[in-house]
């Protein structure tokens, strides 16, 4: 528990001023953690080194320069697309090797650059829009984590997903979704307040919902791979996977939902 809350602290006093002081610093830092969050999906599986680090040149593009959000439509760039297959492909010949570099691998590769770089980037494009809004969707994935683990560990009796995560219960999910979504809900109402109060809420539910519905999809890729955390870069908490896993989801809902208020 001491490294835990040692940990919190630490992370906080870094996180939160960069967070305050957004453009160029906060970007500083998304791209630290994303680099990082690469890092701990490169290690589950064997590719050749050479690979890795190419990898990660490709997400540090694809996150910097392979996306838009014009808070409505959130754009791909399409070359920079093209050029992660070709590099990630083309090697395979270089390699004729099954064993130390093949197509599940290519694969495997693909999916991280392009899942983790879109959502890495997200957090800057969101922050760009204002320090409230950030703020926003970072109290629906904390506030529904922080209910969902004291509800659920008080009164949790029905599991949610066993086989999965066997700490999970119906009740710390639907407490976290309720407390999740009214206390994010009446942020937004009192701080931003440009949106009616029906329509936050109701986003507040959908968002908190996916988030919990994240955390559950990366509890079973570390199930997958027979992982308790993805790494020990937080003593107590796990790895940056570990801290994002719903924040990352809610980022995603965020950008498909928002188009409708």
């Amino acid at each position: 528990m001491k490294d835990r809350i040692i940990s919190a602290i630490v992370a906080l006093l870094i996180t939160v001023p960069l967070l305050l002081l957004g453009g160029i610093y906060f970007e500083v830092l998304v791209v630290i953690l994303g680099l990082v969050a690469m890092w701990e999906l490169m290690r589950l599986r064997n590719v050749p080194k050479m690979m890795k680090y190419i990898s990660y040149v490709l997400f540090f593009c694809m996150l910097m320069f392979g996306y838009s959000y014009t808070g409505k439509l959130y754009i791909v760039n399409f070359t920079f697309v093209v050029l992660i297959i070709l590099f990630l492909f083309l090697p395979i010949l270089y390699y004729n090797n099954t064993k130390k570099y093949n197509i599940e691998d290519i694969f495997y590769l693909f999916s991280s650059i392009i899942f983790l770089s879109s959502a890495f980037n997200l957090f800057i494009k969101v922050r760009s829009f204002g320090l409230f809004l950030t703020i926003y969707l970072l109290l629906i994935s904390t506030m529904t984590d922080t209910f969902a683990y004291f509800i659920g560990s008080k009164y949790g009796k029905r599991k949610l997903f066993p086989k999965i995560s066997p700490k999970k219960s119906l009740e710390g999910f639907i407490g976290g979704l309720i407390f999740g979504s009214l206390i994010s809900t009446i942020f937004y109402v009192l701080v931003i307040g440009n949106v009616s109060i029906i329509s936050i809420f109701v986003l507040s539910i959908l968002l908190s919902t996916i988030g919990q519905f994240g955390d559950l999809a990366f509890s079973y890729i570390k199930r997958y791979f027979n992982i308790k955390d993805f790494s020990n870069i937080m003593p107590g908490h796990g790895g940056i996977l570990d801290r994002l896993d719903s924040i990352v989801f809610i980022l995603f809902g965020y950008v498909i939902f928002s188009i409708f208020i």
